[in-house]
């Protein structure tokens, strides 16, 4: 389920933002979608999530990061699937949304030097979110579910036992069995 939904969101990310190319241009310019609450506008950011920028090494740094990233999403993902607990499958969904995501917009920063794609234009006049890409989407809410996954659990390990329910005795220490007697 990792791969699979990490590369479903890489696939859906790049055909997305091969299509804001060729259909957008000029950038900025907004294109409504549902009146002016969501629009698509054209847009590149060479900074990392809210524009933040680093100056002319923000591609470089920022890459760096989402590499580190990904590394700790793929570890977190191995320590899931290693210890096969049953309710995994919703923490192993968002660690591949949110690991989808962030490769998504890493293979925009290696290629193209005016930055990431972004697109996606929600607001109402002048009021706007940052423009924004599928793999934001997926970052943003792989992290949610992953928060609420792991909730839940904290949530299920902090509970009483259900009425009724013995809790598991401790096995009897072992006795010294030995074959002497005694006896000299």
């Amino acid at each position: 389920m990792f791969w699979g939904t990490a590369a479903g969101v890489i696939v859906l990310d790049v055909v997305t933002k091969v299509l804001a190319e060729r259909m957008l241009a000029p950038r900025y310019v907004p294109h409504h979608v549902i009146g002016d609450v969501v629009r698509f506008t054209l847009a590149y950011n060479p900074g990392a999530a809210f524009s933040m920028s680093l100056g002319a090494y923000s591609r470089v740094i920022f890459g760096g990061f989402a590499i580190i990233a990904l590394v700790v999403l793929w570890r977190l993902y191995r320590m899931t699937g290693a210890a096969n607990r049953a309710g995994d499958t919703l923490r192993i969904f968002a660690l591949g949304l949110a690991w989808g995501g962030a490769a998504g917009n890493l293979l925009d920063r290696i290629r193209s030097p005016l930055g990431v794609v972004d697109f996606i234009d929600i607001g109402y006049g002048d009021v706007r979110f940052w423009t924004f890409n599928v793999a934001d989407s997926a970052v943003t809410i792989g992290a949610i579910v992953l928060a609420w996954a792991l909730s839940r659990e904290d949530q299920a390990s902090r509970a009483p036992a259900p009425p009724g329910a013995e809790p598991m005795a401790e096995p009897p220490a072992p006795q010294d069995v030995s074959t002497d007697s005694g006896v000299s």
